[in-house]
């Protein structure tokens, strides 16, 4: 006879499976359309803090009644406990253990809350884009998306929306959709997505360079980031993305310039948006953003032409002060790998292409140790950063 699954309530007891499901079952009247509105919130209230912990959401995990109310209650047009429903799918999608679970209970689930998100008057689109962005990152649930933003209205394409919504301020007065960025990050990664976001006609790549300097949020920006760097996987674009009717390069470049006073000489090499900056230009903050944006111009070195058009628009100068700036060792390492190959030797013929190469699997195996080697390097250097950065012992002197 199979033993109950078992979770651990709040108060640290064991959970059996019947007790869940008798829990589930008091909750679920309770979230049913019809219910009384104030009992309706505290359910959903309650629902929401389950969902904050590990054996909260264990307990839902197998409640597919539950979570289909859950569901159609972020759904609903317009309801308070709509929201607090909308951020507990945020805390289980999350985990992308329960992804099936989710959608097995609601397979319509990433259309329904698409249309929230794209919704300009629904005051809970970012959580429902949020939920996208965590369901979007597994292969399966993101197939599920494409699918839905491939079925929107006749004449009408779901990716242009989501693009539209993502580039327009002030899209929605009540949500600022931040999390749409990785959302559509998630959806680069298939081909499809990326057909659409290089069709040279659609100039969405244009709209979306602005965001990597958008200043009030790093999701957003590194979902844009994360966006061109998929997108830079397609080769056979690199001509036309580093070419004047694109011109990406100055984009990637800026976020990662500084206040650095050039000569004459070195000034005029580089593009016009990145000479004479301002002695208070940042460099980007967010350190996983700035490797994004180096793995990004690594892309575009991968042909001939394309390291010819990056070295001729004076990359080299913006990344030499960025490596004596950069204060991550892992990010530093990506910095260097870019200059090495915007400085060294150019491949023998027949290799012109980095991303056509086939490595032998000796040599494959080879790169791998210095890849983990490197990375045990930077794990000491950001050790011993952190050590030296404490303060001292109470009650000692520094030598």
């Amino acid at each position: 006879m199979r033993e109950a699954a078992a979770g651990v309530g709040p108060a640290g007891s064991l959970i059996s499976e019947a007790e869940a499901e008798a829990e589930a079952a008091k909750l679920l009247p309770f979230l049913t359309p019809g219910a009384r509105a104030d009992l309706q919130a505290a359910a959903a209230r309650h629902v929401l803090a389950l969902t904050g912990s590990g054996p909260g959401r264990a307990l839902l995990t197998g409640q597919a009644a539950l979570l289909r109310a859950l569901v159609e209650l972020a759904a609903a047009p317009a309801s308070a406990p709509a929201r607090d429903a909308a951020r507990a799918l945020v805390n289980l999608t999350a985990d992308p253990c329960l992804h099936d679970p989710l959608l097995a209970a609601e397979p319509g689930l990433p259309a329904r809350l698409l249309n929230r998100a794209l919704d300009p008057q629904c005051p809970w689109a970012e959580e429902a884009a949020a939920v996208l962005a965590n369901l979007s990152r597994e292969p399966g649930p993101c197939a599920v998306l494409m699918e839905a933003l491939g079925a929107a209205e006749p004449g009408e394409s779901g990716l242009e929306r989501l693009v539209q919504a993502l580039c327009t301020p002030g899209y929605n007065a009540r949500a600022p959709l931040h999390y749409l960025g990785p959302v559509l990050s998630n959806l680069s990664q298939r081909p499809g997505a990326r057909a659409f976001l290089l069709d040279p006609n659609r100039c969405v790549i244009q709209r979306l360079l602005p965001l990597t300097q958008y200043p009030d949020s790093t999701v957003r920006r590194g979902g844009v980031v994360g966006t061109l760097r998929n997108c830079c996987f397609e080769h056979r674009h690199h001509e036309w993305l580093l070419g004047p009717e694109v011109d990406i390069l100055p984009f990637l470049l800026l976020p990662l310039a500084g206040p650095e006073d050039f000569s004459e000489e070195e000034m005029e090499r580089l593009p016009v948006d990145l000479q004479y900056l301002p002695p208070d230009k940042q460099r980007e903050p967010d350190a996983a953003i700035r490797k994004m944006l180096m793995e990004t111009i690594m892309l575009l070195t991968a042909t001939a032409l394309g390291r010819q058009q990056v070295r001729d628009q004076g990359a080299y100068l913006i990344l030499r002060e960025l490596h004596s700036w950069e204060p991550e060792p892992h990010v530093r390492v990506t910095c260097e790998k870019l200059i090495q190959v915007l400085i060294g030797d150019e491949p023998e013929h027949g290799m012109e292409n980095l991303l056509e190469v086939r490595v032998p699997e000796d040599v494959e195996r080879k790169l791998q140790q210095l890849d983990l080697q490197e990375q045990e390097q930077c794990k000491r250097e950001q050790q011993e950063q952190e050590l030296a950065s404490e303060p001292p012992a109470e009650g000692a002197a520094p030598p």
